[in-house]
């Protein structure tokens, strides 16, 4: 159906518009967090914020009430759990995956690759893409926590001390 009514795009640009004001506050109030996308949780909290939004302005079903009280939830439940998983190292466990080794001293590790679902092509384009041709030289890439591959090669290794926690990497806990 192309057009229904005038009162429809009304509703929607009035609603639309408020819905829009609000959704910015709350994200304002919620802090930083709920915009980083840093890691699938938040991702996902994101992807939810945005359908509820979307539902706010397409469904006359749901009341502007209704749908910023599902918007205050879900950014509540989000600063709940950040909260949470800040202070007790077994409720971030639960919510975010540790980074994990893909490559250690030059060699790929064909575990955390099948693990993580990820080909060794993947891997070498980062590699690459950092400029690097030579595996060799390369002292780690890590699937972080949000999904991206950090390279980092053996001349800027140092004391490997940002490896702490790092699934996999021998001198990390994460074993």
């Amino acid at each position: 159906m192309w057009f229904d009514s005038w009162a429809d795009i009304v509703r929607v640009l009035v609603v639309g518009t408020v819905a829009y004001g609000t959704l910015i506050g709350v994200l304002r109030l919620s802090g930083k967090r709920t915009f980083s996308q840093l890691n699938a949780f938040d991702f996902i909290i994101t992807v939810a914020l945005g359908s509820t939004l979307a539902t706010i302005l397409l469904s006359s079903d749901v009341a502007y009430a209704e749908g910023i009280t599902g918007l205050l939830v879900l950014a509540g439940l989000q600063l709940i759990v950040a909260w949470i998983s800040a202070r007790w190292p077994g409720a971030r466990n639960t919510v975010t995956a540790k980074p994990t080794a893909l490559v250690i001293n030059g060699q790929l590790q064909h575990d955390g690759l099948r693990r993580n679902r990820l080909t060794e092509s993947e891997v070498l384009q980062a590699v690459r893409s950092t400029g690097t041709g030579d595996l060799s030289s390369v002292a780690a890439v890590v699937l972080e926590t949000n999904g991206k591959l950090s390279v980092i090669p053996m001349k800027t290794l140092g004391s490997g001390s940002a490896m702490h926690g790092i699934s996999g990497y021998p001198t990390g806990d994460g074993l």
